[in-house]
C-alpha cells in the first residue's frame, strides 16, 4: 500500500471502527491545524457514513503559549461559555468525539510556569465536567484518541532523521501499530478485540484482591474491590453501538480500591504533565497515597499536577500490557501517552472509570466511596513494566496466580 492509501485507510479505522459512525450522528473532533490533511480524510469519511454534521476545532499551540506568557493569572480560570455548550451537546445529542494528539510542537509549554498550565487545564476540565462524567464514564459518547504524526514529534521519535522523513517515518509506525497497513485493517480488529474482550473476561473471573508489581525499584502493591471488572479492547454504547476508545489500543485495565495501593515503584517510560516530560519518575505510596516521589526532570510539574485536588495523589487505574504489543515491539518511545501505554503496564493518578466496577455505572456517590473508586479532575498514565517486571495476583480465594513473567504474559 502507498502512503496516500494507508492514511485513507487510517482514516476509516477511525471513523469506522474508532468512533463507528452512525448515521444521523453529529461527529466533533478537536486537533491541530497541522492536522488538517488527515481531519479531511475523517471529515469525508464521517459524512460518507452518513453523519449530520461534523464540528472541527482546530487549535495552535502558539496561541496556548501566548495565553500562558500574557494572560493575568486570574483570566486564565475563564473559559467560554460556548465550550461547555459545545460538549453537553455531543453528550445529549449522543454524539461521537474524537481527539486527535501529536502536537506541531510538542516542548513549545516545556519552560512555562506549572501552576499556570495547571490552573488553565483545571479551569477547562471544570468547564466540561458534564462531558466527562456522562459522555465518557457512561459510554454515552462514542469517543476515541487516535494520533497524527508531526515533523517535531517524529524528530522525538527518530532524532537521527531531518523533520521531513522523522514524520513520514512515524506515519509508518502509526499505520503499522493500528494496523492500516494491511488490506484487512478491519478485519484484524475484530480479531485483536475478540482477544482483548477475552484476556479481560479471564483475568475478571480470577476475582484478583491485590496486584503485586515487582522489578528493578519496583514493589508496588495495588487493591481491588471485589466489584472491580477488567475492561479491554472495545466500549459499548447505550445505543448498543460498539466503538474504539483508543487507537492503538493493547491494554486490559481496571479501576484500584483508591485506599489499598502500597510501596514503592519506578517509571520504565517518560511521560508529558502539561506539556512537562517526567522522566526518572519513582514514587512512594502508603494507604493509597502518594507520600513521596522524585524525579529527575520534571517534578515541579508533577507536584503540581498531583496536587490539583484531594484525588491527584490516589490511583484511579491499573492496567496490564504484555511485552508482546506492538507498541513495545517497535522498540520506540513515543513521548505521547496513547502510544507509550500500550507499550507497558500502567498506574494512573486521578480519575477512575466507573463502568470497571460492575454496576458502578449507576452507583450513587455513597458506594462508590465505599468501594475505593477515586474523584479527581486529573487522570495521567504511568509506564511501570518492562522485560524486568512481574505481576502476581492474590485473589479474593488467596490463590497467587503469576499475570505476567518477564513483562510477557502468563495466562
Amino acid at each position: 500500500m502507498d502512503f496516500e492509501r494507508k492514511l485513507s485507510t487510517y482514516a476509516d479505522l477511525i471513523v469506522s471502527h474508532g468512533l463507528n459512525v452512525q448515521p444521523g450522528q453529529v461527529v466533533n473532533i478537536s486537533a491541530e491545524v497541522v492536522h488538517r490533511d488527515l481531519v479531511l480524510e475523517i471529515v469525508e469519511s464521517a459524512y460518507r457514513r452518513g453523519a449530520k454534521f461534523v464540528d472541527v476545532d482546530l487549535a495552535d499551540p502558539r496561541m496556548a503559549k501566548s495565553r500562558m506568557e500574557s494572560s493575568e493569572l486570574e483570566h486564565l480560570d475563564f473559559v467560554p461559555r460556548y465550550v461547555t455548550e459545545r460538549y453537553k451537546d455531543v453528550v445529549d445529542d449522543v454524539g461521537a468525539s474524537l481527539k486527535l494528539i501529536g502536537s506541531e510542537d510538542p516542548d513549545i509549554l516545556s519552560d512555562q510556569d506549572p501552576k499556570r498550565l495547571n490552573r488553565a487545564r483545571l479551569a477547562a476540565h471544570k468547564a466540561v465536567k458534564y462531558f466527562y462524567d456522562e459522555g465518557i464514564a457512561k459510554s454515552k459518547v462514542h469517543w476515541t484518541v487516535a494520533a497524527a504524526a508531526t515533523p517535531a514529534w517524529g524528530q522525538k521519535v527518530f532524532p537521527e532523521l531531518d523533520p521531513a522523513e522523522a514524520e513520514r517515518a512515524l506515519w509508518e509506525e502509526i499505520f503499522k501499530i493500528c494496523r492500516a497497513d494491511k488490506e484487512n485493517c478491519l478485519e484484524l480488529w475484530t480479531e485483536h478485540n475478540a482477544a482483548l474482550h477475552k484476556r479481560a473476561k479471564a483475568v475478571t473471573e480470577f476475582s484478583i484482591k491485590e496486584l503485586h508489581f515487582t522489578g528493578p525499584g519496583t514493589d508496588l502493591r495495588v487493591g481491588l474491590s471485589p466489584k472491580a471488572v477488567f475492561r479491554g479492547g472495545s466500549d459499548r454504547s447505550p445505543r448498543d453501538v460498539e466503538f474504539e476508545p483508543n487507537l492503538p489500543t493493547e491494554e486490559v485495565f481496571t479501576t484500584p480500591d483508591n485506599r489499598a495501593t502500597s510501596g514503592k515503584v519506578r517509571a520504565t517510560r517518560p511521560f508529558l504533565v502539561t506539556g512537562k516530560l517526567i522522566e526518572g519518575l519513582e514514587i512512594e505510596f502508603e494507604d493509597g497515597v502518594i507520600t513521596n516521589f522524585t524525579a529527575d526532570s520534571g517534578a515541579d510539574a508533577f507536584r503540581e499536577y498531583i496536587d490539583s485536588d484531594p484525588g491527584g495523589r490516589r490511583l484511579g487505574e491499573v492496567a496490564l500490557v504484555g511485552i508482546d504489543s506492538p507498541v513495545y515491539q517497535s522498540g520506540k518511545v513515543f513521548q505521547e501517552i496513547l502510544f507509550d501505554e500500550n507499550a507497558a503496564c500502567h498506574i494512573a493518578v486521578g480519575q477512575a472509570y466507573k463502568f470497571c466496577l460492575d454496576g458502578g455505572e449507576h452507583m450513587k456517590q455513597d458506594e462508590l466511596d465505599a468501594l475505593g473508586c477515586n474523584e479527581s479532575t486529573v487522570h495521567t498514565d504511568m509506564m511501570i513494566s518492562s522485560e524486568e517486571v512481574d505481576v502476581t495476583a492474590i485473589t479474593y480465594s488467596d490463590e497467587t496466580i503469576d499475570i505476567i513473567r518477564g513483562g510477557n504474559w502468563a495466562i
